[in-house]
């Protein structure tokens, strides 16, 4: 029942319902208001027509019997008749019912029918007498005074009144027919109202389940167009409306697709704000900045953004101008290019475009200091060089055969160690830029890092420091390596392990992993402060003034050994307490 009140059916049909109830009310008032005045006017020309009767018939009749019989054929049925002399005095009167003395009482009364026995124009009222069926109640009567012998100046009267029933009667029957036909009216209504509203209503029913189907993306649903007036042309408006936002939606899918793809395939980080500072879009890695920053942050701020890049929001919608900006942020750079949104001539937002430049500021760091260091280090044995040669070149510097065999011995010990740091040099950028070869073979694990840690063991004596070696796998152990690499890799280690060692021993473990072979070099020596075990790997590195030219490396070893290990899909790390000692570890992995 809800759903046809709220329905266009249900509108149209109250409306029209309505509509018609107003029009049929209003007609049916004035209706029973002009049939009551058209029997009021019908009841009082039969009275006229019946008292002239009375008047003809008293006035010929001398005798009060013969006028008795005539009245009584002539009245209709409830109309009553009384003659009198005057106001006072009722020579004759004919009344059926009750309250015949009490009605003539009143009739006489009345002031208006005084002037009835002095005229010749009949009076007619309508007066609320006594009923003449209940004794106890009130009617209107039409009374009617017609005047008797009118030749006289102060003459007679017959007044005839008519019992309302007739009249009452007369007027329900025709409200009856009245309140008929309006009833007929109303159904009618009623009919055609449903008839009218479901057939314009039926194909806007239509037209909502098809929208309805389209907006759950049903693309395909047709509105038929078998009519040729304003609902036809609104079904082909519709049809083509349909039509259209499927290619628009099409358009719109295609557009975000590539949107999507782009800022996926995006390197730079890219956050799209409300004006609210409210984050409405991020790519990933938007994300994974967002969950660095928040993660660095920790429980200091529940934002995952940083207030340097809100302050920068701020700027950039309260002035609505673009922003670049470089800002270091916990030992991190990154360059900021902040452009206001707008949404007509609004700003609704911005877009934060974020690149990582602390990739690019280390390797701009590690290039300085590589050429710094490769200067630092070519330039030493270089003046040597030339100021020794420079020395055998002078006869007169050079006293004895000694003296010039010692000078070529420096000369000599410098060009091989130019001649090492050039080969370390060209090995790392072999292996750093992926042209490194390995040839591996399968080779008993203990046997083999046994031999190359005995390679140390002169030197580990003459330095009165112990070298032993441990191993937690079987004699039969295989592992498949490229020999020469790793013994590179373990010889640098150990020869490390032995040069900063003064006392005490260096421990060579091979430890059984799930998957690897850990091999760690241990020592006693003078340890490596912790601020500087993020770098022990990079180039050129000397952490202090243990490490120095005095202990014969170039500072390449290291990251030489790392990217032997990797090229082993392996990994190595450093763990060292300052005076205490040093290890370092890598794995290998083996079948």
């Amino acid at each position: 029942m809800n759903r046809i009140w709220n329905s266009v059916v249900g509108k149209l049909w109250v409306t029209i319902l309505l509509l018609v109830s107003f029009v049929l009310f209003v007609f049916t008032v004035l209706m029973l208001e002009f049939l009551q005045n058209y029997h009021m006017q019908q009841a009082e020309i039969s009275l006229r027509q019946t008292a002239a009767t009375v008047a003809s018939i008293v006035d010929d009749n001398e005798t009060a019997e013969s006028t008795s019989e005539l009245l009584k054929d002539i009245l209709p049925t409830g109309t009553n008749a009384l003659i009198a002399i005057n106001h006072v005095e009722v020579s004759f009167a004919m009344q059926e019912g009750v309250n015949k003395k009490e009605i003539q009482e009143t009739i006489l009364a009345n002031k208006s029918f005084r002037e009835v026995f002095q005229s010749d124009e009949p009076i007619t009222k309508e007066m609320m007498m006594p009923s003449s069926t209940d004794q106890e109640k009130m009617e209107s009567y039409v009374v009617l005074g017609f005047p008797l012998n009118v030749e006289n100046a102060v003459h007679g009267a017959v007044f005839i009144y008519q019992s309302p029933d007739a009249l009452h009667k007369t007027s329900k029957e025709t409200t009856k027919i009245v309140f008929l036909a309006a009833f007929i009216a109303f159904v009618l209504t009623t009919f055609f109202a449903f008839f009218l509203s479901s057939r314009i209503t039926s194909p806007l029913r239509k037209m909502r389940e098809l929208a309805f189907e389209i907006a759950k993306g049903n693309f395909e649903a047709k509105m038929p167009t078998t009519q040729n007036d304003e609902i036809g042309q609104l079904a082909v408006a519709f049809n083509q409306m349909g039509r259209q936002l499927k290619h628009n939606l099409e358009v719109i899918n295609q557009e975000n697709e590539q949107l999507s793809n782009i800022l996926t395939s995006m390197t730079d980080a890219v956050i799209t704000f409300n004006r609210d500072l409210t984050i409405l879009l991020s790519n990933p890695p938007a994300e994974r900045l967002m969950q660095k920053w928040f993660v660095n942050k920790g429980s200091q701020s529940a934002k995952p953004i940083p207030p340097e890049l809100y302050h920068m929001l701020d700027h950039v919608l309260m002035f609505e101008d673009k922003l670049e900006e470089e800002i270091e942020m916990d030992g991190n750079y990154y360059t900021f290019t902040i452009s206001p949104l707008y949404s007509g001539d609004m700003i609704r937002g911005a877009v934060a475009v974020i690149r990582d430049m602390t990739e690019q500021h280390r390797l701009e760091k590690l290039r300085s200091d590589f050429i710094a260091n490769v200067s630092h280090e070519l330039r030493t044995p270089i003046a040597m060089l030339q100021g020794y040669s420079e020395a055998l070149m002078d006869d007169d510097f050079i006293q004895d055969q000694e003296e010039r065999n010692e000078i070529t011995k420096i000369i000599y010990d410098e060009s091989k160690r130019m001649g090492r740091l050039v080969t370390d040099l060209l090995d790392l950028a072999r292996m750093e830029s992926g042209h490194m070869t390995l040839y591996k073979d399968e080779l008993p694990i203990n046997s083999t890092f046994e031999r190359i840690t005995q390679k140390f063991a002169q030197v580990a004596k003459e330095k009165h420091v112990r070298l032993l070696f441990e191993s937690e796998f079987n004699d039969d152990a295989m592992i498949n390596i490229d020999e020469d690499r790793i013994e590179q890799v373990l010889t640098n280690l150990v020869d490390n392990a032995l040069r900063h060692t003064d006392e005490g021993a260096v421990t060579v473990k091979v430890e059984q992993e799930p998957t690897f072979a850990k091999i760690s070099v241990q020592d006693t020596g003078h340890g490596i402060p912790h601020d500087d075990l993020p770098y022990v790997f990079e180039r050129f590195y000397k952490a202090d003034k243990a490490r120095t030219r005095s202990k014969g490396g170039t500072g390449l070893g290291l990251a030489i050994a790392r990217n032997i290990v990797k090229a082993h899909s392996g990994n190595i790390m450093v763990d060292s307490v300052l005076k205490e000692g040093t290890t370092f570890t890598f794995y290998l992995p083996f079948d």
